[in-house]
């Protein structure tokens, strides 16, 4: 288990603070810079953690910030393998506002994604009409749910409140990868986490 407190973290452009929220120490994670751009290494590094195969757990919840954009939904989740200078890594996140009560199906087809930074974003999905790295979610905004990752070389499942949300094959960066754990943030939300567990299997 890492503690939650800010000094176990490292912000990549970002900023971080420990807070309690719900009676509960929390981090909380916000986007600081490249405000304008989408699925960027905007993130809160877990210091001195090395992994490559085994699971990542977390207790998240996210809002919107009073300046958020139309837009805005409410990102946030996990890298994991990210590299030392923080320009590669794998990662998952949800859209809380794409969740229950979403009533256009399209966003709402839309709630989680897994991306491969740089390069394979959720844009470059789309614009090449790929959509298995996407699915439904069934929370919303300032609910806390819970995150499972169960990574394997270069495969991953990812659960949601138990529940299997995603499974991808031949992740981006293939099954060598080895890296750091962190906290997911993008625009105009405000992310907090209560609880991370980290397992690695080799």
């Amino acid at each position: 288990m890492i503690d939650i407190k800010k000094e176990n973290f490292t912000a990549v452009h970002t900023a971080t603070d420990t807070v309690e929220l719900d009676g509960k120490p929390a981090l909380r994670v916000v986007k600081k810079d490249k405000i304008d751009q989408y699925d960027q290494n905007t993130y809160a590094r877990a210091n001195g953690l090395l992994f490559h195969n085994g699971t990542i757990e977390c207790r998240m919840l996210s809002r919107l910030l009073p300046d958020a954009p139309d837009f805005a939904r409410g990102f946030i989740g996990i890298v994991f393998r990210a590299n030392e200078a923080d320009s590669e890594f794998e990662s998952f996140y949800v859209r809380p506002t794409n969740g229950r009560g979403c009533t256009d199906l399209v966003r709402k087809a839309h709630g989680c994604q897994y991306f491969s930074y740089p390069g394979y974003t959720f844009d470059y999905f789309r614009e090449f009409g790929i959509i298995k790295y996407e699915a439904p979610v069934d929370f919303a905004l300032d609910e806390w749910f819970t995150m499972k990752a169960v990574i394997e070389d270069d495969r991953a499942a990812f659960y949601l409140n138990g529940k299997l949300a995603l499974s991808v094959e031949n992740m981006k960066h293939g099954a060598g990868q080895h890296g750091s754990v962190g906290i997911f943030v993008d625009v105009g939300t405000e992310a907090f986490v209560s609880e991370i567990n980290v397992t690695c299997m080799d």
